[in-house]
């Protein structure tokens, strides 16, 4: 019975630890294909982002990607325009946060 228990603990800690890993890769991903080509460089033009994008910005788990922004990343994403279309979708970021190294300034747009 012992052995049963134990058996069942180490699967579950393995289950959970798993599931953990896997953070906020769905988002990243439904991010990557509905959003990407409206946060990309370069600055200009800002273009509306779609609903598909919105609906994305929405559900996501904003602080586990901000946490994956690499310097790559932002070499590719224009963060001027993901706070852009972070606005319009109506989830703005604050002044002063922090998305990888990027700072929100004051004034975001």
């Amino acid at each position: 019975m012992a052995k049963i228990l134990l058996g069942f603990i180490i699967v579950l800690a393995v289950v959970v630890v798993g599931t953990m890993a896997e953070g906020c890769d769905k988002d990243r991903e439904d991010m990557i294909r509905e959003c990407k080509k409206y946060e990309m460089f370069p600055v200009t033009p800002k273009i509306d982002p779609s609903p598909a994008c919105c609906a994305v910005w929405q559900r996501a788990d904003i602080p586990c990607l901000c946490k994956r922004v690499t310097k790559e990343v932002e070499k590719e994403w224009c963060m001027e325009k993901v706070i852009y279309v972070a606005k319009y979708c109506g989830k703005p970021f604050n002044p002063g946060y922090k998305c990888g190294s990027y700072t929100v300034p004051p004034t975001a747009q």
